[in-house]
């Protein structure tokens, strides 16, 4: 049983890291765009 909840465990702060990476691209790109826009001007 500890075994299975271990293991639920390490997915789920597996699927985190996922979810936080993917934010941290999107953060990029959207910093990415205000930047190219604030060229423009």
């Amino acid at each position: 049983m500890k075994r299975v909840i271990a293991s639920l465990l390490l997915l789920g702060l597996l699927a985190g890291c996922n979810t936080i990476q993917g934010m941290g691209r999107d953060i990029k790109a959207a910093g990415g765009a205000i930047e190219n826009a604030s060229r423009t001007k």
